[in-house]
């Protein structure tokens, strides 16, 4: 069953993903620089496990969110898509399989050497992206929001590369709505999901992934962030009962 799409820019600050906007400065987590060298060197250190971790730890569930994050840009086939801080390529072959042209863009590089795709990759900051203004069709980007420097600056570069009519659709983790749901999701995601991943790969890295969901802004922020942007239509999807969520938008 699909979810609800949450469009428009809504009013308020109502539901909140991870901590409220600015805390995660006060949870000890990395800001700034610190931040970028230590999520550099977090995924080339769990790169070799990281999509069977994905696909254990989601249930396989975030083989169908991706699906459904291809599927929502609605573009020709033969259309140009970047995959921003693409991994080891899921979404890349998400996207081939749909037809398009994917590119895949990531700062690491044990994660593009443990890559699992055909398509053309390159070593890249997501925030100085290496390609001309108004060169690509499609943008996605799956579970990496948390992990950038800044969120801003993120998606005014996607605006910049991307053609007026152009697509964006990001997937990333979220908390449930409601409150039950929200804190069974709390204890899986705070104990189990740390324990696993230091079992099968990296203890601290799988530590620090839970705790970097506060690094995102409301959901509410950042739809309007999006439409800040330069992005219409901007829309967010909660998924599979609000444990992921996909952000939408056309590039006006």
């Amino acid at each position: 069953m699909n979810e609800p799409a949450e469009t428009g820019l809504p009013q308020g600050e109502a539901a909140n993903t991870g901590l409220p906007q600015g805390e995660a400065a006060n949870t000890g987590l990395p800001q700034g620089e610190a931040k970028v060298k230590a999520v550099d060197a977090m995924f080339d250190a769990i790169a070799p496990r990281y999509d069977l971790l994905n696909r254990l730890l989601t249930f396989g569930m975030d083989v169908g969110w991706r699906r459904k994050t291809v599927k929502s840009l609605q573009l020709s086939p033969g259309s140009k898509v970047l995959d921003l801080a693409c991994g080891t390529g899921d979404l890349c072959r998400e996207l081939a399989k749909r037809g398009y042209r994917p590119v895949g863009v990531d700062r690491s590089a044990g994660m593009l050497a443990a890559q699992r795709t055909s398509a053309p990759l390159v070593r890249g900051d997501a925030l100085v992206l290496p390609f001309r203004s108004n060169s690509v069709d499609g943008i996605v980007c799956g579970f990496a929001l948390r992990n950038f420097a800044s969120l801003k600056p993120f998606l005014l570069e996607c605006a910049r590369v991307l053609r007026p009519g152009g697509r964006v659709a990001l997937l990333e983790v979220a908390e449930p709505g409601n409150p039950v749901l929200r804190w069974g999701h709390g204890q899986y995601f705070g104990r189990v999901v740390p324990l696993v991943g230091g079992m099968l790969s990296d203890a601290d890295a799988y530590q620090y992934l839970p705790k970097s969901v506060a690094y995102l802004p409301t959901p509410n922020r950042m739809v309007a962030m999006m439409a800040e942007s330069g992005f219409g239509a901007a829309a967010r999807r909660p998924l599979s009962t609000g444990i992921a969520q996909l952000l939408t938008g056309t590039r006006r």
